[in-house]
This record gives structure tokens, C-alpha cells and sequence, in this order.
């Protein structure tokens, strides 16, 4: 029995996760094709799903119009003939053709609209149809508003014999991209598991376009270890597991979580050991080295003494005298001390040279 359009368009819903704003039949190639290929399209959220035909729900391609770059018209508008445009986007360029111009304009219009966020100012539409696109513009902006991080997730623990049930988790909750994700190419992914066994057999990386993402799998067979690789799409709103029947799923560890409990738990992540110290050992302690004190220099005071002629020629200052060490360091003795000590000792040499003159007579001074 066919399935009615009333279940198609709700497996659609189901599986992308978006709202609908434009449909209609479309002929599509890529550049380097020869024919164009018919298709029916859906503009849901930024991305256009194409359908082989009207009743399948599993779309066979997509396009993400927030990637594109360029819409562009092969000829003007006109009423009795097909309308081409060309789509660059960042990875591709795809032309879309459609037989009904006023259809064409109306499809140009709704995926301007939904990839600049604006209301082209030149549409060759009725006044109901640009009211549609105020519409949608207005749900497309609030729906952009509410895209978020993806939400904290948890783990399941795969079963043991030892576990009372199979919904145990770890008791920490993990959030963004899995542990087993390693940015590796698919044959670096197969090799991982292959010469690692032990370490599970769930890998995530990149795809191989490097726009979303895929997991590779070993499973053991009794015939034989098989590699398996499957895709997973990046949308607005999460994930798409691309399988007969596409899961749709809110995060990357979703993606996990599935393959996990679709395999009953008997395949587990790819996991690198880390190795981690258990001694904790006192580092040693650093050396100080004793402050050293710095002297501040003290300035004596001038000493003014009476020449025989009658001046008063400037004394020099007398450098200080340290007086003995002491545990704080070395002090210097008061100015005053310094000045009787000054004044003794000119004492003495006055009388070492009376006592010069009286023992030799050349040293005596004569006088005129």
C-alpha cells in the first residue's frame, strides 16, 4: 500500500527537523553535467532537501543556503519561458531550473530571503506572495535566535555482568564533541582500530568533504574483523544519521548514544588510555640567599680652621671612621668625636716637628 502524502510530509518533519517554507518541482545539475534531473524540492529552514520524486520521504541530496555565495538569473525574466539559476556555493555550484517563470521567481525569492535574512528589493511577485516572505523572514530570524550550544548530555555505561541494569551512566555529565572524536582521515580511522583492538571500536571524525561529520566502526565478524563508515550531516537544529531511514538527533553524543544502543552495547568507543601519577612527591626548597645591607654614606661637616695669614681657608671633610662591627653592621662615629680626634691630631704633629727642629739644625727655620 502507497504511503499517503499526509505521511510523507510528516516522516519529512520528522526527519529533518525543520520547518517548511516553499516546495515545489524542480530540474537540478551540478556543473559538468550534461542533462538536467528531475526532482522535487523543499526549502526548510536555510537548507533545500531534494526528493527523487513527491512521495519519497528520504531526501537524496541537500543544499545549505547558508552556504551560499551567489544566486544568479542565466537570462531575464520573462513570462512564457523556463528560468535557470545558478547557486555557488562555498563547496559547489548547482543550477535549478524551473518551467513556470512565475513559480521560478517565487523560488528565487524565498531562497534570497531565508540566505540574506532581507526581502530582495526587486521580486516580480503579488502582494499576498511578498506578505509570505515577510512571513517567513520573521519565523527564520526568531528560529536563528533560538539555535543554541548543543545541550549537555550524558553517556550510557555499555552493560557488564557485573551492572544491575543497563542504564547506568557516568556520574559526571560531558557536553560538545566525544571523546573517541580524532580529527584523522577515514583510512587513518580504519588503521586506528585495526592495529588498536583494545581501545574500542567507535571512531568520530571529520567527513571526508571536511563540512560535517562521519563514524567509523570495526565490527568483529566471525569471518573477519569489518570496517564500516557512515555519514553524519550537520543542520540548523543537530544531527542526521544518514542510514535507510535517517535519525535525526540533537548533538554528537546523540550520534554516539545511537550507534551504542542500536549495536545492544556490544560495540564501545575508541578511547586512548592516558597514563596519570599516583605519587605526589614534595619538590625541593629554593634557596634564599641573605639581603645585603647597603651602607648609606654620611657627609661630615665642614671644618673651618684659622691661618696664620688671617683667611679662613674651606677644610675638606674628613672621611669617616668606622668604629667597631656590631651584629646590625657597621656604625660610624658622631661628627663631634670626629672633630676632637681632628683636633688631637694636629696636636701631634705640631709636636713632632718641634721635636724635628731641636734634634737637627737644617730642619730649623731661619729668619731674615
Amino acid at each position: 500500500m502507497a504511503a499517503s502524502p499526509v505521511g510523507v510530509y510528516k516522516r519529512r518533519d520528522t526527519i529533518t527537523a525543520l520547518p517548511l517554507y516553499y516546495s515545489g518541482h524542480l530540474l537540478k545539475k551540478y556543473t559538468g553535467e550534461k542533462d538536467f534531473k528531475k526532482c522535487y524540492g523543499e526549502l526548510r529552514g536555510s537548507t533545500i532537501f531534494l526528493y527523487t520524486d513527491q512521495m519519497h520521504d528520504t531526501y537524496s541530496e541537500k543544499l545549505d543556503l547558508q552556504m551560499l555565495k551567489s544566486m544568479v538569473m542565466d537570462a531575464p525574466y520573462q513570462k512564457n519561458r523556463s528560468t535557470i539559476y545558478t547557486l555557488t556555493l562555498s563547496n559547489e555550484e548547482v543550477q535549478l531550473k524551473v518551467d513556470n517563470p512565475n513559480t521560478g521567481e517565487e523560488w528565487r525569492g524565498f531562497i534570497m530571503t531565508v540566505a540574506t535574512r532581507e526581502i530582495p528589493s526587486k521580486l516580480q511577485l503579488l502582494p499576498g506572495q511578498i506578505l509570505r516572505l515577510e512571513e517567513v523572514l520573521s519565523e527564520e530570524q526568531k528560529r536563528q535566535a533560538l539555535c543554541s550550544p548543543l545541550p549537555t548530555t550524558t553517556y550510557p555505561i555499555r552493560p557488564s555482568s557485573s551492572s544491575s541494569s543497563p542504564g547506568n551512566t557516568y556520574d559526571s555529565t560531558l557536553s560538545g564533541i566525544p571523546p573517541c572524536f580524532f580529527p584523522v582521515s577515514r583510512q587513518k580511522a580504519e588503521k586506528m582500530l585495526k592495529e588498536n583492538t583494545e581501545y574500542g571500536n567507535i571512531i568520530l571524525r571529520p567527513s571526508t568533504d571536511n563540512t560535517n561529520y562521519a563514524i567509523t566502526l570495526r565490527q568483529d565478524n566471525p569471518s573477519g574483523p569489518v570496517m564500516k563508515n557512515y555519514k553524519v550531516l550537520s543542520i540548523d537544529t543537530g544531527f542526521i544519521i544518514e542510514l535507510n531511514s535517517p535519525v535525526t538527533v540533537p548533538s554528537l553524543a546523540a550520534v554516539l548514544d545511537h550507534f551504542l544502543m542500536e549495536t545492544e552495547f556490544r560495540l564501545e568507543p575508541f578511547l586512548v588510555p592516558q597514563t596519570y601519577d599516583t605519587c605526589i612527591e614534595l619538590p625541593p626548597e629554593k634557596s634564599t640567599l641573605p639581603s645585603k645591607t647597603v651602607l648609606r654614606a654620611r657627609v661630615a661637616p665642614m671644618i673651618h680652621t684659622q691661618s696664620p695669614a688671617g683667611d679662613t681657608p674651606p677644610s675638606y671633610p674628613i672621611p669617616l671612621i668606622p668604629s667597631k662591627a656590631t651584629e646590625e653592621g657597621k656604625e660610624y662615629q658622631d661628627a663631634d668625636d670626629i672633630s676632637d680626634l681632628h683636633q688631637e691630631l694636629r696636636i701631634a704633629v705640631q709636636r713632632r716637628k718641634e721635636q724635628l727642629y731641636t734634634g737637627s739644625p737644617f730642619l730649623r727655620p731661619t729668619h731674615k
